[in-house]
């Protein structure tokens, strides 16, 4: 709850700011609107595939695009995306994948959309190093206390396998399994394209919308230069534990887009716009299909 709280205080701090985003969502060109709509649908369909390319088993493909709709209610229910991983997690094994193989899948899944984000953003900065500069999304101060929490919990964990031989039995036994799961998914072309594409497209999408909602506001950046705000901005607040990044990714992607040159009020209006397309929008009709898919026994 502490970055929600310390969110709704920049939000009072910033009022101001907020209203006159709030007043440009008036002016927005519909067409593009509806397009930004219609890529966060695709984000749903990429999710599927790199859920699909991480497991063996053919999962069943209408209610696996189902329960990707429904964890992404769920995932503003937990922070850092434990709602979903939850969805998804019970979702393999009431289709009968075991429960080690589908925590590896898990990772696997994880794993490979850090990858796609971060190739992404890698990609980006190469092409246009000029853009932005990723520092400015961390406040100033925030690298030190960062690292030092960051490598404060590295000791814990070693501390804790070095000297609980159960856990480090169970740690051991969870990686054999998702070297074995990773090595069986590489041997078949279709997952292995499936997972990798997926966590590609994915993150992709998502910067596809927020550029299609910056053009329906008027934002003057280039659509490159607000791509790659968006995956830098994202990769910032990743280990900032709201649920469903809230507050969190709002406040990044405001300060990105004005890193990349856009007027302050109308990078407000484009990530508020943003964020009711992709999150708001979709979470009730997502809560109501959550519950469909419990009652159905399908996760």
């Amino acid at each position: 709850m502490l970055p929600l709280a310390l969110v709704a205080v920049v939000a009072v701090r910033h009022r101001a700011v907020l209203a006159e985003g709030f007043g440009h969502l008036a002016t927005a060109r519909w067409p593009w609107l509806l397009a930004a709509v219609g890529v966060t649908c695709l984000t749903w369909v990429a999710a599927a595939c790199t859920r699909q390319g991480a497991v063996v088993e053919r999962l069943p493909g209408g209610r696996l695009l189902a329960t990707q709709f429904a964890a992404g209610a769920a995932n503003h229910l937990l922070p850092s995306g434990l709602g979903a991983s939850a969805v998804n997690l019970r979702f393999m094994t009431v289709c009968g994948v075991p429960l080690a193989r589908s925590s590896a899948a898990l990772a696997l899944y994880l794993l490979a959309e850090s990858v796609g984000r971060l190739v992404l953003l890698g990609a980006l900065l190469v092409v246009f190093p000029d853009a932005l500069r990723p520092w400015t999304l961390l406040p100033d101060g925030f690298l030190v206390p960062l690292l030092l929490t960051l490598a404060a919990v590295v000791a814990a964990a070693a501390g804790v396998l070095a000297l609980v031989r159960r856990v480090r039995a169970a740690v051991v036994a969870f990686l054999r399994t998702a070297f074995g799961e990773a090595r069986s998914v590489h041997a078949r072309p279709a997952r292995a394209l499936a997972l990798w594409g997926g966590s590609l497209a994915f993150p992709a999408l998502q910067a596809t919308a927020l550029v299609l909602v910056g053009r329906a506001l008027g934002l003057g950046v280039p659509s490159a230069h607000m791509a790659l705000a968006y995956l830098a901005a994202t990769v910032a607040v990743a280990l900032v534990p709201t649920p469903g990044g809230l507050g969190s990714v709002e406040a990044a992607l405001v300060l990105a887009l004005v890193a990349t040159g856009g007027p302050a009020a109308v990078a407000t209006a484009v990530v508020l716009a943003y964020r009711i397309i992709t999150v708001w929008l979709p979470l009730l009709p997502g809560a109501l299909t959550l519950g469909a898919l419990v009652r159905l026994k399908v996760i």
